[in-house]
């Protein structure tokens, strides 16, 4: 079967401002009148490391359903009373937080599983699929279920905002070219971002390996070499030193900012996940690597301006002798999992931090490593940021086709 674009010979205006025009034969009906919508569950049962698969907004990533963060639930935990287990083609809409809106369609592997939180929206007088597509377009994702969510301090829908939203419906038989058309388009755009995707990620860890080691064993491959006595570490040239972290920096904790907060402040605020907010005065004005102490330990930063950190983040007071740039090299190589504890939030404390071990030479080699991996990394991150320019331009197209199909701008035929 091959498969042809083009528009439809007449449209009529849908009443909708925000949706414009659609072909002719095509009808406006509400969520509600093509699909059955209840929720999930209203408290979560214990998680195991087996039994029923529980899908919840996590798993939910712009129609599609991911495994990474899946739990499990035991059947005995499950109130069977509210009916939430999942069939294949059934659609589960998230209700509240970051993902609001944004939805997935069970496949068959998924039928029997729990849904968590969120709305269970059943097809009865649709194509399934292609109501899954319709709920990734512009004007009902976008223009619609966000903005009904947006009532409060977190983004919250529910059932009847669900329901009543408009939706554009072409017949039975077009739905379902439509949703094989947008299956085959959309499979082979994912495709292209998976590999690139992947190529980012390869480059990523070209940049991880060359850190490693170039602030582990210098640039100069032909130096004599010494056992450094430990084993992670290796070999590293005869001439350096194994240092501790505290004999290269201090460790300084960060403070509430709550009486520094200012909207127009000209100092940023640090917590463990970046900038969040402005100060009106600095915890700190030299150069610093900021250290996750709760939360997301694993990403150091490197500040060279006067900032402001929170209690979340630890800052750091870097010695005389040490170029501040070298030691945030350094502490990229850290194995943060090896030490990180605290079940619920990942969390570091100072006093493992300050005995981690880093090999060290003296400074001037300390520049010439900074310069060279400054100009190395740029080098690398230019490409990544080239790659992610093409991934997002994919997504970009994939939205739009989904847009454009769903609301009849163009016309979809299956040619024999």
């Amino acid at each position: 079967m091959r498969l042809t674009i083009q528009r439809y010979e007449e449209y009529k205006d849908s009443g909708i401002e925000w949706l414009g025009k659609i072909p002719e034969h095509w009808e406006i009906q509400r969520i509600k009148e093509v699909g059955k919508i209840q929720y999930g569950l209203s408290q979560p049962p214990r998680y195991l490391e087996k039994g029923l698969p529980l899908v919840r907004a996590t798993n939910i990533e712009r129609g599609k359903l991911v495994e990474k963060g899946l739990v499990f639930v035991s059947p005995d935990d499950v109130p069977w009373e509210r009916n939430p287990a999942l069939k294949e083609n059934d659609i589960l809409v998230v209700r509240s937080g970051a993902y609001t809106a944004d939805s997935a369609i069970i496949p068959r592997k998924y039928h029997g599983s729990i849904a968590g939180f969120d709305m269970i929206l059943r097809p009865t007088r649709v194509n399934p699929k292609y109501l899954s597509y319709t709920l990734l377009s512009n004007y009902l994702f976008k223009d619609q279920l966000i903005l009904s969510s947006f009532r409060a301090a977190q983004p919250h829908l529910n059932k009847e905002e669900l329901g009543t939203a408009l939706i554009a419906l072409p017949s039975v038989s077009e739905q379902k070219t439509i949703a094989h058309y947008l299956d085959t388009k959309t499979t082979q755009i994912d495709r292209k971002i998976d590999l690139l995707t992947q190529k980012a990620q390869r480059y990523e860890e070209l940049k991880r390996s060359l850190i490693n080691e170039t602030v582990t064993r210098g640039l100069n491959k032909s130096v004599p070499m010494k056992d450094s006595g430990i084993e992670w570490i290796g070999e590293i040239p005869e001439h350096w030193e194994i240092r501790r972290l505290k004999d290269l920096a201090e460790i300084k904790g960060g403070r509430d900012s709550k009486d520094v907060e200012l909207e127009e402040g000209q100092y940023p605020i640090y917590g463990s996940g970046g900038i969040f907010g402005k100060a009106s005065k600095y915890l700190y004005a030299k150069p610093s690597v900021l250290l996750g102490r709760k939360g997301t330990i694993d990403k150091p930063l490197f500040v060279t301006k006067p900032f402001w950190s929170v209690e979340t983040m630890f800052y750091t007071e870097i010695k005389k002798n040490v170029e501040p740039k070298f030691f945030y090299y350094q502490c990229l190589t850290i194995k943060f999992g090896l030490y990180l504890y605290g079940s619920a939030v990942p969390s570091m404390s100072s006093s493992v931090l300050s005995r981690t071990l880093f090999s060290t030479p003296n400074r001037d080699e300390q520049e010439e490593i900074v310069t060279y991996l400054d100009t190395k990394t740029a080098q690398i991150d230019q490409i990544i940021q080239t790659i992610n320019t093409q991934i997002e331009k994919l997504k970009e197209l994939r939205k739009t086709l989904i847009n454009d199909v769903v609301t009849g701008k163009i016309k979809v035929t299956p040619d024999h």
